[in-house]
């Protein structure tokens, strides 16, 4: 993370309010010695030159908004009420107004650019160029032009340009600016790598397996470019409210300044002096201006996702922040999401044949498939007995049919050897894990238990939400039963549902949310999770090496897959939210209080606290949402 300096247009800002101040104090200290008569002409030229030196650009911003149609905003406001305060002759008064408000607008800068670095610093982690291998030299190309397949090297200390799995080399790769991991993950030949990481001090040769619109980074970047498109609900609602409210105000204004003119017109004896409300009407305007909630509460939402995002946890827009404060449900997949996902084959159960038949044709219908289960399989064939494979096809929910031999070869679970009406020997014995069975020819050849084993902080996360509040907590799995009974007990789940085909999970995310007394979330990480990650409140990816599909119908994506992430995104979601409530009740309180208080002794310069003051504690008060 880069050390956050002043723009130079914040710079310039500074100097120009540091000025003006100066400026103000010298000529304030002249008046009260009398150096410049209170009456003498030229008082009001000199105050102008502070005026204009600190809000020139407001009184700008106010004429080109009256020039679209959109002249009841903040800059009209101000721009009018310290115009008022020249014409009545409160000269100090216009100008402080004016430079009090610069003070805060300068100050939601700098606070806008604290949250906005924690979130474009991830901007830098796709590099510009890429070394790749062709006609046996090497060449530096940009990313998009470079091809799947293609061999890409990558030197010490250079970005990873691509995700690709390597062929040769060793190294640790410094993965922070996605997960915010310090701890180096080792590779070696045969390891995927993603993006966006760093190598450290090994030489790679990788082989690149997706191209740059699909790979880790373009996600990512894809990801930081919307964060912040999609406003909450209290967004959407100040907003709309500073719509009506500002005319309102306006309106008004206008009728306590002209309302008593209109009564000393009528009858100088009823109001003998008029001006004193029109500078009420003034101050009333100040007061009452909404910069506060219209700055503070995009704000909040927009440093808490800056802050989710130095832990790396990307969040996509405000109204996910908004939800995530509200958890009530939270639902899971098991593979990949509770379990580590990498299988290992623990038990082989051979029927008529010999175990290393048995593993090989099992292997060889899953050698083409990118399933953990498949890999595992395919791991643990024998090398020396080959079988070919002919007439492959995936069957979704079921497991793969192929041809060996000449003879259907049907490797999956037990839904598949009933479709094509097989049974299963009564004698099998119960197993923990994942059972896959395989017939050849008709005949039932044996069952393999692949194992997985929990994240090792799946069972403290869990503890944590419960701890935070969060009322069920629901793994929806397509494992057998007493695998997934096996897993939900040694998590410390509430419940579980086993034996899920995608469309039995949508189902049972649609009774959870029938359920819910808050929002309801899931978390997955594969192509079969979409459309339950689509469907929830709030999907969360595991964004390591979960699925394309599953990172795209997510709302939030966890870089490094560790579930310990989800309690310190809950934390700040509703920190977010605690500070966006105490800003509206602040803001709301203070303004009601001034403007009683200034029907009976009005003041500009408490008047413009109200504002500005109150406007500057609400943005401070916001940007503790990313810390």
């Amino acid at each position: 993370m880069k050390r956050f300096s002043l723009s130079r247009k914040q710079k310039r800002n500074l100097f120009r309010i540091l000025l003006a101040a100066g400026l103000l104090v010298v000529l304030e200290v002249l008046c009260l010695t009398r150096v410049i008569p209170e009456m003498i002409w030229w008082r009001l030229p000199l105050f102008l030159i502070p005026y204009f030196v600190v809000g020139y650009d407001v009184l700008r911003k106010s004429v080109l908004g009256i020039a679209h149609g959109q002249l009841l905003d903040e800059n009209f406001l101000m721009s009018i009420a310290t115009i008022g305060a020249l014409a009545i002759g409160e000269y100090p008064e216009a100008v402080f107004v004016m430079l009090f408000y610069q003070v805060g607008e300068l100050f939601q800068s700098i606070a806008v650019g604290k949250s906005r670095q924690s979130i474009t610093d991830l901007m830098e982690i796709c590099p510009e160029t890429a070394r790749v291998e062709r006609d046996g030299a090497e060449r530096e190309v940009s990313p998009e032009e470079i091809a799947v397949g293609e061999i890409l090297v990558v030197r010490p200390g250079e970005k990873i340009p691509l995700d690709g799995i390597v062929l040769e080399g060793s190294s640790a790769l410094n993965t922070a600016s996605l997960t915010g991991e310090s701890l180096p993950r080792e590779v070696a030949p045969g390891d995927e790598i993603v993006s966006g990481c760093v190598n450290g001090e090994g030489f790679l040769r990788v082989r690149v397996t997706k191209p740059f619109e699909d790979s880790t980074v373009s996600k990512i970047l894809e990801l930081v470019e919307n964060s912040t498109a999609a406003k909450s609900r209290a967004e959407g609602m100040v907003t709309k409210f500073a719509r009506v409210y500002t005319p309102v105000v306006v309106g008004l204004a206008a009728l306590i300044a002209l309302v008593p003119a209109i009564l000393h017109w009528i009858d100088p004896a009823l109001l003998p002096n008029p001006l004193g409300m029109v500078k009420t009407a003034l101050i009333f305007l100040v007061v009452s201006c909404p910069c506060a909630l219209v700055i503070s509460v995009p704000l909040s939402y927009f440093a808490g996702i800056g802050g989710a995002s130095r832990r790396g946890i990307l969040i996509k827009g405000a109204n996910d922040l908004e939800a995530l404060a509200a958890v009530d449900t939270v639902a899971f997949d098991k593979t990949g999401t509770l379990t580590e996902g990498s299988f290992r084959v623990s038990t082989v159960y051979p029927a008529g044949i010999s175990e290393s038949r048995l593993l090989a044709l099992a292997g060889a219908a899953e050698q083409h498939s990118n399933h953990p289960i498949a890999r595992s399989l395919a791991a643990a064939a024998p090398a020396t007995e080959a079988v070919a494979i002919a007439d492959l096809e995936e069957l979704p929910g079921r497991g793969v049919r192929a041809l060996a031999d000449e003879k259907e070869l049907l490797v999956g679970n037990a839904k598949l050897l009933a479709d094509h009406k097989i049974d299963l020997p009564a004698n099998l014995p119960q197993a923990i894990g994942t059972v896959v069975y395989v017939a050849l020819g008709g005949v039932f050849c044996g069952m393999i238990v692949v194992s997985d084993r929990c994240k090792p902080d799946a069972a403290e996360s869990i503890r944590a939400l419960r701890a935070l509040g969060v009322r069920r907590t629901v793994m929806l799995s397509g494992d057998r039963e007493p695998t997934a009974r096996a897993i939900a007990a040694e998590v410390g789940l509430d419940e579980y549902r086993a034996e899920l085909l995608p469309a039995g999970k949508v189902a049972a995310a649609e009774e959870l949310l029938a359920q819910k007394q808050g929002s309801f979330v899931y978390v997955g990480d594969g192509t079969n999770d979409a459309p339950v990650l689509a469907r929830a409140d709030v999907g969360i990816a595991m964004g390591a090496f979960g699925s394309d599909a599953a990172i795209e119908a997510a709302d939030v994506v966890l870089m490094d897959d560790s579930l310990s992430r989800l309690p310190v995104l809950f934390k700040i979601a509703r920190k977010v939210r605690r500070i966006v409530l105490q800003n509206i009740v602040f803001a709301i309180s203070v303004k009601i209080a001034f403007l009683i208080f200034n029907l009976f002794l009005p003041n500009l310069w408490l008047a413009t606290f109200a504002d500005v003051g109150v406007a500057v504690l609400a943005i401070l008060n916001a940007s503790r949402g990313g810390r």
